[in-house]
């Protein structure tokens, strides 16, 4: 059997990178999991912070006096309009004076927001809103709306030219599920789309400070494309597929997943010729986005891509021992017995001999037997399990204290 060299310095530093993403994933903000599946994580959208606060308004400056010694520092301001107020007495006209400094000129508008305090209202700092931005907050959905008829409001509001709001309103796609996006593929702005994905890879000086914040949208926008595409447009993600300039690119996971919901199997082999096969050409983190555009179509493709066909690409990564750990744990999720064999032999191996790699080939075998054990289970699993717990008795025997620590920490999904 062939095994791939060991990892490299810059494979390394990748692996080290993904696994501190995936912490932040899993640790800073779990309700993001079931979002968006290749959107950059954002903070909290307006509509969120409105929907957690107890007063929100509209306001405008009318002065502010820096602190001293003896005094706080203080920004008095005028309200003009009240978006929500839970019985807090606010009246338009009213003055708030805020405990800080804020200047601005007279008749500049602002967003506060408050949560009621014992006696008083706690204002977050004001945020610098304008007609436009405003009018955005104030007629957006109510938030126990179904996802998708929420979407379809902030759908407009996409790469608007007030950067508040097209930050918001892609904030908002990039919260949502997968399967609340996909019902809007027949009302997605496609031509916009296009231009956009061809402005965030443009080489053009005048382009390239569009084209950075476009870039961290490519995900989204890549996923859009193919679900609301022609052929056209797969050949124009083809294209930004090949057109590798840098060894990172924000969002190109999405444009590959887009690739394969617009062209299916035949969209895969190229995907497996051009980013899975080992080539010491391929950035690391183009092969992940192409394993991650894998998993997706294992997840949400629908039949686009037969299961089978999609084993058949994860097994390719095989050979990639920087990513060998989490590839055994997807084939052991999608039921993939066809390597039983084939992991025995990497047990260990030059390039494999890594505690990460080995505790998931025990798991493998574990997950391999589990299965065997359920009552539904048919005489090819059994069998299966039969084999599975004769290459784990195997390992036991020459490795005793690896397969009682990964024993120890086994959970089947």
């Amino acid at each position: 059997m062939k095994f791939s060299p060991a990892l490299n310095r810059s494979s390394r530093l990748w692996t080290s990178l993904l696994c501190c993403l995936l912490l932040v994933t899993l640790f800073v903000r779990p309700q993001l999991l079931e979002a968006c599946p290749f959107c950059s994580a954002p903070s909290l959208t307006l509509s969120e912070q409105v929907n957690q606060s107890d007063a929100v308004v509209l306001v405008e400056w009318q002065s502010s006096e820096r602190g001293t010694a003896d005094e706080a520092s203080r920004t008095t301001v005028k309200v003009v309009d009240i978006l929500k107020q839970s019985g807090n007495g606010i009246k338009n006209g009213d003055e708030i004076v805020l405990d800080r400094y804020r200047t601005a000129e007279k008749g500049d508008r602002m967003l506060l927001l408050g949560t009621t305090g014992e006696n008083t209202i706690d204002w977050d700092s004001p945020l610098d809103v304008s007609e436009l931005s405003y009018d955005y907050i104030k007629q957006a959905p109510a938030p126990d709306l179904p996802t998708t008829e929420r979407l379809k409001y902030y759908m407009k509001f996409l790469e608007f030219p007030e950067e508040l709001v097209a930050n918001d309103a892609y904030g908002e796609f990039a919260n949502a599920p997968y399967e609340d996006i996909s019902p809007l593929a027949d009302k997605m702005p496609r031509e916009k789309i296009r231009e956009w994905i061809e402005l965030a890879y443009s080489e053009d000086p005048q382009d390239q400070i569009r084209a950075a914040t476009l870039s961290t949208r490519m995900g989204l926008y890549g996923l859009m494309l193919g679900l609301s595409g022609t052929e056209e447009d797969a050949k124009l993600l083809e294209k930004k597929i090949t057109e590798q300039k840098t060894d990172f690119r924000l969002g190109i996971d999405g444009i590959m997943a887009g690739y394969l919901i617009l062209r299916g199997e035949e969209g895969l082999e190229f995907i497996e010729k051009t980013k899975l096969v080992p080539n010491d050409e391929v950035p690391f983190s183009e092969t992940y986005s192409a394993m991650q555009a894998v998993r997706f179509m294992w997840n949400y493709g629908e039949g686009r891509i037969s299961k089978e066909r999609l084993r058949a690409s994860m097994r390719v990564l095989l050979e990639r021992n920087e990513l060998a750990d989490l590839v055994i744990a997807d084939l052991a999720r999608w039921q993939d017995w066809s390597i039983l064999d084939r992991l025995y032999g990497m047990y260990g191996a030059e390039g494999y001999d890594v505690g990460a790699i080995k505790r998931s080939i025990i798991r493998y075998y574990l997950t391999a037997i589990q299965m065997g054990k359920k009552e539904d289970a048919d005489q090819d699993t059994k069998n299966v399990a039969a084999e599975a717990q004769h290459y784990l008795d195997e390992l036991r025997a020459k490795d005793p204290k690896m397969v009682e620590q990964a024993e120890r920490f086994f959970l089947l999904d």
